[in-house]
């Protein structure tokens, strides 16, 4: 497919792997391209899908792979070329053909809540830009906005758009306290020294290329994988008896969570599947203990979303030092009084930085629990008086306890979505404490690790506007109210490379600049270039 002339620019939607998820989005990604149209008709120019509606499937995105391959051979490879995103999508399928193109590419996601198109687009540019692809991006909610519509209008007229970077600075280990730097070198180089094992349940979930780091930059850091199969927790599970998955949920109950169970598994919660989860935990921390891993992740999605409930409960439970105790054969503890670092989606850059962060924080003496959280959404909202962006950080799985307003007293589990999760289970949900936090995100470019790391903190909204929020999402997942400082909406979605951003909470009087200064020292002892992003 060739452009008519040179206003015109071609249009390929990327796709989710599961047909009830494309079925049930497709209206929105029609509805964001007819907006999406009428944003370039201003601007005098033509937009032209390269691949139609299918009515067999019920919608127009690319599903696979393969498919995206045949369309991209149809198109001009030098034609100004759009990636439009409304929902949750799998990078690969349109990989290997935006590699291969020579002409400008703007990638644009609708700022809206509903479906994990931000999630989906910031997959995709993290993707690109380890991919080493030139790329353009764009948001907004409703693409009449003056900073969509100026923007747009450079890349029409230059092909590129210069988005605003000035919170970025690369960070400089000198200005460190001697004492500070000192420990954050010695605990870098006994990473290295001692090496440390990342279990890996099958790489590559749901398309996310930018989250597989080679092996050749994994072990420069002293961290080396072990890949264990998806199809092995699955037999692990069937190992585990019904009187150790009951002991796991009567913990839990213990603690105070709640269960919002039916009698419908198709559409809602079961004990059945809470039980399954259970068992889930339990093989996972066995396995990880035979094979010596430090920190694991799950993919799920792929392989056992077919056969078992999700991952997502056994996922915060592991990042929780205070978690479910579990046994070998032999009766011994495995990992007393120590979260098992978790992964979600086994992106190994947040393994990277979620492992880093968690025995960091407890060297400082701090509750090194951490998570990633997906960049779901944001709006204005005022506190005390001040207009403040707060993020909506969401994700179905990872999330601990120790974050949420009340613990696992203040945790309950929800069925995930049945588009997205046929065979049911439950979040480990919740509303997370207010408090100052450090954010990071690992990444690959230039065939190089990059840290980008800030500062924020997560507030606290009344309950009305935390709910307005979850049902504009997904009411099913752990929530956190976030607010970063000095990094606005558009230098965030400009310069973070990752559809995940890790957290982690600074708590008393340990000052929150001075931890994410020595974990930017530790880290960049590792060997990762880190940036500064927003701290001054």
């Amino acid at each position: 497919m060739t452009a008519k002339n040179n206003k015109q620019a071609i249009l390929v939607c990327s796709g989710d792997l599961r047909p009830a998820a494309n079925l049930n989005c497709w209206p929105m990604q029609q509805k964001m391209e007819e907006m999406l149209q009428s944003a370039f008709q201003q601007l005098g120019w033509e937009v032209k899908r390269a691949h139609g509606y299918n009515a067999e499937k019920g919608h127009g995105f690319i599903d696979y792979q393969h498919e995206g391959i045949k369309v991209f051979r149809n198109i001009d490879r030098s034609a100004p070329l759009i990636v439009a995103e409304s929902v949750w999508q799998y990078s690969h399928h349109v990989l290997a053909g935006l590699i291969a193109h020579q002409g400008p590419i703007l990638v644009v996601a609708n700022w809206d809540g509903t479906y994990p198109g931000l999630v989906g687009a910031l997959n995709l540019t993290g993707s690109l830009t380890k991919a080493e692809v030139d790329y353009s991006f764009l948001w907004s909610k409703d693409f009449t906005d003056e900073f969509f519509m100026e923007k747009l209008a450079e890349w029409t007229e230059k092909g590129t758009i210069t988005h605003d970077y000035s919170h970025v600075r690369p960070f400089e280990i000198g200005a460190l306290a001697s004492e500070d730097r000192v420990l954050a070198e010695n605990f870098a180089q006994k990473i290295v020294q001692d090496r440390i094992v990342m279990g890996v349940f099958d790489e590559g979930c749901m398309g996310m290329f930018n989250a597989i780091v080679p092996d050749a930059l994994i072990h420069k850091l002293g961290i080396f994988k072990e890949r264990l199969s998806q199809s092995t927790l699955y037999a692990k599970m069937l190992t585990v008896s019904d009187t150790d998955a009951e002991g796991v949920l009567e913990w839990m109950q213990g603690k105070g969570m709640q269960f919002d169970w039916g009698q419908d598994g198709e559409t809602e919660l079961t004990r059945e599947q809470t039980i399954e989860q259970c068992k889930m935990y339990v093989a996972a921390l066995r396995l990880a203990d035979e094979f010596g891993c430090d920190t694991i992740g799950i993919q799920y999605q792929q392989g056992l979303k077919e056969l078992v409930p999700a991952s997502d409960l056994v996922e915060g439970l592991l990042n929780n030092t205070v978690r479910p105790p579990v046994y070998n054969e032999k009766g011994q503890e495995l990992y007393p009084g120590k979260a098992l670092p978790h992964f979600n989606e086994v992106d190994e850059c947040a393994g990277i930085d979620g492992y880093v962060t968690y025995h960091l924080w407890n060297a400082l003496g701090l509750d090194g629990d951490n998570t990633l959280h997906d960049l779901r959404y944001g709006e204005e909202y005022m506190i005390n008086g001040v207009p403040e962006f707060v993020w909506v950080f969401l994700i179905s799985g990872a999330a601990p306890a120790s974050h949420f307003i009340g613990g696992y007293q203040g945790a309950d589990s929800l069925r995930q979505p049945a588009m997205f999760f046929k065979k049911g289970g439950g979040t480990l949900r919740g509303i997370s404490r207010p408090g100052n936090i450090v954010w990071s995100r690992v990444y690959i470019e230039n065939n190089e690790l990059f840290c980008d790391i800030g500062t924020g903190r997560v507030v606290e909204l009344p309950a009305e506007e935390t709910n307005r929020r979850w049902n504009l999402t997904d009411k099913q997942w752990p929530i956190m109210h976030g607010v970063l400082d000095g990094v606005s909406r558009d230098q965030m979605m400009a310069k973070h490379k990752a559809n995940h951003i890790q957290v982690v909470y600074v708590d008393g009087d340990f000052d929150v600049k001075r931890a994410a200064a020595i974990k930017a020292a530790a880290i960049q002892s590792l060997g990762i270039k880190v940036n500064y992003c927003g701290i001054h």
